[in-house]
């Protein structure tokens, strides 16, 4: 810190009041009740909710700041505004401060108020870290300088992971153009025209008929009835297919034909334990992986024999999921052991016929994706129904093409998880960057030592000293009148 500046504490410093909930509120504003509430819909988006005609309120100003107090975002910051103060909101007001200043040095303290937050149940702040944090004080002409440069970086700041992100969402585009031409043959088109004697799917789905039959004829034998079922369900299957065109030796087929089989999870929520076995849910499967480090709950060893009596989940299994959200899917891996939660089914292939990542890659296309919603029922959350998603279209064709489209996917792929990494990167960067600049600025480094003298050039400059010196001449002259105008009223 510069020897020219002046440190206080914040609560010998700041103003600060926190909010009311109104005894009175009403949805218009009338000539009574005419104060908006300002709660953190209003803070955030300047929606107004409801108006208060200001019985039992504590008010809030434009030049005041508002600070979030209580839950998950507490203590972010915002410029003030004229209404009720909200009953999780507080007032914070820096008198003789550059206002964008002091909006900027509590902006450097969300992260650590925030993560550092009181209570066990709705987080709080922690008045003892905000109150007595060390504010700096430098000349009103420098605090002019400070916050033209912070806002100047930012921009420069902001442009940069405005750019980073539109990358990101042309990231998007190109992939599912990848895998749209993949599914339409584009991408082996070349290939496909170099090789001989290559297999229809025709040819191979008849063969996928043989070998389902063989393991349904074997499940039966050995008492399992979730074959028996399986069986019904293709020989009244009623199957319709898409019009679009494909090459030559490809098909349309579905997943109850083109799967060994596809199963629905349990119905029931199962019940939870502290440790033991994955229990996926659908919030556990987003853009082709399965998430086992956040969200996870687990089942014992009784529930998972219990929910997985009519199939135990394998690694290389899709699960698909089929409500909340609806659509996302991704494949076991190796060394996993998991059940199956609801709004979930298993898609198991039979590896001598079916890559699960060509249908992995299928599922995550657009085209595919735009499709199922046709199917998708209910009013509030669209779901699918078992036997939307068993019937649910897909392109086949060779397991020898399926293979070299998978292979053609991940070469591409590949390529953009570097670009992303690389974007996701730079945006973390970007935020320590932020946080550096603030950090900078209020230890008195951000500004160049021709910009210091600059300051010390305007017509208006004081010392910090000084300057802090006259703010508490006018808060002791401010406080001295309102104590005699009590005395006057009493």
């Amino acid at each position: 810190m510069r020897e020219d500046w002046v440190i206080v504490k914040l609560r010998e410093f700041a103003a600060h009041e926190k909010g009311k909930k109104p005894k009175n509120q009403k949805a218009k504003q009338d000539e009574v009740f005419k104060y908006p509430y300002v709660n953190i819909e209003a803070f955030e988006k300047g929606i107004i909710e409801t108006y208060t005609d200001g019985d039992k309120c504590n008010f809030c100003f434009e030049d005041d700041f508002l600070m979030v107090w209580d839950g998950s975002r507490s203590g972010l910051v915002g410029k003030g505004m004229n209404g009720a103060l909200g009953s999780t909101l507080v007032r914070i007001n820096f008198p003789g401060i550059e206002n964008n200043y002091a909006y900027h040095f509590l902006s450097s303290k969300y992260q650590e108020i925030n993560t550092r937050a009181k209570g066990s149940g709705t987080p709080h702040v922690d008045p003892y870290l905000l109150w007595n944090y060390d504010f700096p004080i430098c000349s009103l002409s420098e605090q002019r300088a400070i916050v033209s440069k912070i806002e100047s970086l930012f921009s420069d700041l902001d442009k940069g992971i405005e750019d980073l992100n539109k990358a990101k969402d042309q990231l998007k585009v190109y992939r599912q153009a990848v895998l749209k031409k993949a599914f339409e043959g584009e991408l082996t088109k070349e290939w496909r025209e170099k090789q001989s004697n290559l297999q229809t799917a025709e040819e191979l789905l008849a063969q996928m008929k043989l070998l389902r039959e063989k393991w349904i004829k074997s499940e039966i034998e050995n008492g399992k009835n979730e074959a028996k079922r399986i069986k019904s369900k293709l020989q009244n299957l009623n199957s319709v297919f898409p019009e679009d065109p494909l090459p030559e030796t490809w098909l349309w087929t579905n997943f109850i034909n083109g799967c060994q089989f596809v199963i629905d999870c349990h119905n029931k929520t199962a019940p939870y334990t502290d440790s033991g076995i994955y229990l996926v849910r659908t919030t556990n499967i987003r853009d082709g992986k399965l998430n086992l480090k956040e969200g996870i709950k687990y089942v014992s060893q009784a529930t998972y024999e219990y929910w997985s009596k009519r199939v135990y989940p394998e690694p290389g299994d899709l699960i698909f999921t089929r409500e909340a959200p609806m659509g996302e899917a991704a494949i076991i891996p190796l060394n996993i052991k998991i059940c199956l939660g609801q709004r979930t089914m298993l898609l198991r292939t039979n590896e001598s016929c079916l890559n699960n990542k060509y249908l992995l890659y299928n599922i995550l296309s657009e085209v595919f994706q735009q499709r199922f919603k046709k199917s998708a029922i209910g009013t509030g959350v669209k779901h699918l129904r078992v036997g939307d998603v068993e019937t649910l279209a897909f392109p086949l064709c060779s397991l020898t093409e399926q293979n070299q489209i998978v292979k053609e996917i991940e070469s591409r792929l590949s390529v953009c998880d570097q670009v992303e990494k690389s974007i996701n990167d730079s945006l973390v960067k970007a935020k320590a960057l932020r946080q550096s600049i603030l950090k900078k600025a209020f230890e008195g480094s951000l500004l160049s030592q021709s910009e210091i003298e600059k300051c010390k050039a305007e017509p208006d400059y004081e010392p910090a000293s000084v300057l802090l010196a006259r703010i508490k001449q006018s808060r002791n002259e401010q406080i001295g009148k309102e104590k005699k105008n009590k005395l006057v009223e009493n």
